[in-house]
């Protein structure tokens, strides 16, 4: 990639355009907190891949950031600076993020420009689903959210988050909505001995362009009562249906997965594409 002289500025918060009031809000929360900071987060490196995943990342979170060249002085306002491992000796400023990992380099900058070396009270908020929509929340800031790949894949989001965000103590909140994902969700979370809360997640759903994401948030934030895994994993009716019915669209019509394969899928035994594998060695 190539450097000029100038320095970019990402500003996305005063960019950006809410597409509902739920949405604007949880923004205005997440602007004002930056603007507190004061500070703003640099990216200096000529590793292109690092470089557009980071900006990747950083966009789709609307951290405000500024891109830096080497050929210009680091402007005072910048408060840490994002490089590789390798660049990071010829980078001089005292909070140099050294990180391969854009996940974790994109953590500590945060706590770094919010000035903390560990959050007091850390939340992980889990809307449970077939992708479940996953919230990160420091001191009452909104600091990360995701969506995961299945029910399972949330216990390496919600371990990355304690090991990204070290704080006094931290919460696990699960919505008690989707039975059959949401034990599997907790069941995953119990393997690997992290203790969760159920919550009540009445009232967390919006009609908005992220549904699972906005819960996830809502979820983080309310208290629940703690779960007590194994829990039966039974999918009903209604679900089975579902994911023969997404075993059409996935085989574009071609095959059904019987009811046995689908509930597999449906307990996290398999994946939806091994069951349709399955069921068209079958024919």
């Amino acid at each position: 990639m190539a450097y000029g002289t100038l320095i970019e500025t990402h500003t996305h918060p005063r960019e950006y355009v809410a597409r509902s009031s739920t949405e604007a809000k949880r923004f205005r929360n997440r602007e004002g907190f930056f603007r507190r900071m004061r500070k703003v987060l640099g990216v200096l490196t000529e590793d292109f891949r690092l470089y557009h995943d980071l900006v990747a990342a950083l966009k789709t979170r609307h951290i405000p950031f500024v891109t830096l060249s080497r050929a210009r002085k680091i402007p005072e306002n910048v408060g840490a600076v994002i490089t590789s491992r390798v660049e990071a000796p010829q980078v001089r400023r005292a909070h140099v993020i050294a990180d391969d990992d854009v996940d974790s380099a994109i953590a500590k900058a945060l706590q770094v420009l919010a000035g903390k070396r560990e959050w007091e009270e850390l939340l992980v908020g889990i809307d449970p689903g077939a992708a479940p929509g996953v919230a990160v929340v420091g001191d009452g800031r909104v600091l990360d959210t995701r969506l995961a790949g299945s029910p399972e894949a949330v216990v390496r989001i919600v371990r990355q988050a304690i090991a990204n965000y070290p704080s006094t103590r931290h919460r696990i909140r699960v919505g008690h909505g989707d039975r059959t994902n949401r034990n599997r969700i907790l069941n995953a979370l119990a393997r690997e001995g992290l203790v969760a809360e159920i919550v009540d997640e009445a009232g967390t759903t919006d009609r908005t362009d992220t549904p699972d994401i906005d819960a996830a948030i809502k979820i983080a934030f309310v208290a629940g009562v703690r779960a007590t895994p194994p829990y039966d994993i039974t999918p009903t009716p209604g679900e089975v249906r579902e994911i023969q019915r997404r075993s059409r669209v996935k085989s574009d019509g071609k095959v059904t997965i019987s009811t046995g394969l689908a509930v597999a899928v449906a307990r996290g035994d398999i994946t939806l594409d091994e069951a349709v594998h399955q069921q068209q060695q079958r024919v």
